[in-house]
């Protein structure tokens, strides 16, 4: 098969791009900087869409959808966020178009100029907060629990599919409370939902903590987050949840009456995840053969394929193979039964590979004689044979052992990838040679931080939650530290 991959030791962000493209999840648009999702990325997108939209509603969350465009002074309303985002912002200057003068061609038609400029959303903050002041009169309306599902634009300027483009897909929840503890409540329990989906459904180990006010998101009181760790050693920042205060609420004067009869501005939080979490479920686990994916996730969990010299051989596995999808589609498995003509099995193998479909069973005249079938895994690549009696649970019982060696592997490689130092210079050793995590002490300041950024290339990606108070030196200045903080160089 054609379908070659770089490797990942020769290089990373190549093997990363081959994958991606040669396995059919997305590819580069006409558009500088967008993608197109194809039907199997999207498939995968789907299967994260439909448990996440889930726990949404399980948490008493309820969907809407705002729209595309908003008022250029909304942003300005907010002094943090437009500060934040206006780099990234796509604005919308005209409504029409018209026929070239040359009478070949359209151009932009300069008496439709809008009386005020449009921004294609970033994040939805100031148009979901500006239509919160219509639907908040009063405590009875609290809390209100919104998540949309939308498409955002930030003009990025390099790109790398599902990573960083200019466009992308995500959900983004924002709610209002009566109060300080129940927004921190909030936002606190959705980065808790985020770091249980990356972990039992991604098989992503990831590390929960806050930002650094450096990090925080623009017009943010304190952003957390889920870092996870990709094979190259580098932190993927994979989910982030905010605690907004009253920031958007006094923008845009959201109040409400309390209890008491007493006007008050509500309490806020936003949370969101990507497609770009499609990213990091490539880098955290695949390999040099193509996808490895956790079985929670596979839009195909089983692919069987025929194994017959004489057409007339094929009647009789068609037969027995209807049994055993019938069996195992009973027991909530995704089956692909490939009997086409037009490829042969060693392609079709090494296809499934690239794809990475979790359990590939190979069907032969043989196999239906000794009432057995050879399940190879994508995993661990082992190939054995079973009973055909009983054929559900097996699969089911080696579909679960797949989704904890996934997620097992990927916490071991983050183990042995976590370092701790009290030296600068072992730090920048660390980084430069080794990569990964690194727990070291932080005098807290900015100044510190853009210092250490500027001469490694690494962040802080958070202060993880319950650390433990341990007292120590900043590794750059030597000032008192409480604690240590998460560094790497991140995506």
């Amino acid at each position: 098969m054609a379908k070659i991959l770089t490797s990942r030791k020769e290089n990373y962000a190549q093997w990363y791009n081959d994958l991606v493209i040669k396995a059919d999840l997305a590819e580069n648009s006409a558009v500088r900087g967008c993608m197109v999702i194809k039907p199997y990325g999207y498939a995968i997108w789907e299967k994260m869409q439909s448990v996440l939209d889930s726990k949404f509603k399980e948490t008493g969350h309820s969907n809407a959808y705002f729209p595309l465009f908003i008022p250029k002074s909304f942003l300005s309303k907010e002094a943090a966020h437009v500060e934040g985002f206006a780099k990234e912002c796509a604005v919308v200057t005209h409504y029409r178009l018209k026929s070239s003068s040359g009478g070949k061609g359209i151009e932009v038609d300069e008496t439709a100029k809008l009386e005020e400029e449009l921004i294609i959303r970033p994040t939805s903050e100031t148009i979901i907060w500006n239509t919160y002041k219509n639907w908040i009169q009063s405590y009875r309306d609290l809390p209100l629990l919104i998540n949309q599902w939308a498409n955002v634009v930030r003009w990025e300027m390099r790109t790398r599919l599902f990573l960083r483009t200019a466009e992308f897909l995500w959900q983004e929840g924002h709610t209002a409370h009566a109060t300080k503890e129940e927004a921190i409540e909030e936002t606190i329990k959705m980065l808790n939902v985020y770091s249980e989906f990356a972990k039992n459904w991604m098989a992503i180990p990831v590390i929960s903590g806050t930002k650094t006010e450096n990090e925080r998101f623009a017009g943010a009181v304190e952003t957390y987050s889920i870092e996870a760790m990709m094979q190259d050693g580098k932190a993927l920042q994979s989910g982030t949840s905010h605690f907004l205060g009253q920031n958007f609420a006094k923008a845009f004067d959201v109040t409400f009456l309390n209890k008491t009869g007493k006007l008050e501005h509500v309490w806020a939080s936003s949370w969101g995840v990507s497609t770009r979490l499609m990213g990091a479920l490539v880098m955290a686990h695949s390999d040099d053969r193509g996808l490895v994916l956790p079985p929670k996730l596979a839009p195909i969990q089983v692919v069987i394929v025929p194994i017959y010299k004489k057409s007339e051989e094929l009647e009789n596995i068609n037969r027995e193979v209807e049994v055993i999808r019938q069996k195992l589609v009973a027991s909530g498995i995704t089956v692909k039964y490939d009997n086409r003509d037009t490829h042969k099995p060693g392609w079709k193998f090494a296809d499934y590979e690239l794809k990475g479909v979790p359990l590939r069973l190979a069907v032969g005249p043989r196999d239906i004689e000794n009432k057995s079938v050879e399940v190879a895994r994508r995993d661990t690549l082992e190939k054995k044979s079973y009973p055909l009696e009983g054929i559900e649970e097996t699969v089911k019982s080696l579909l679960t052992e797949i989704q904890e060696n996934i997620f097992n592997k990927a916490l071991e490689f983050r183990t042995q990838n976590t370092h701790t130092t009290d030296s600068y210079e072992e730090f920048k050793e660390i980084i430069e040679n080794k990569g990964g995590f690194i727990n070291a002490h932080w005098d807290g300041t900015r100044e510190t931080e853009e210092k250490i950024n500027q001469e490694t290339k690494a962040t802080i990606r958070c202060i993880p939650l319950n650390n433990k108070q341990e007292p120590g030196k900043c590794i750059v200045t030597g000032k008192p530290s409480s604690q240590r903080v998460l560094f790497a160089k991140a995506y």
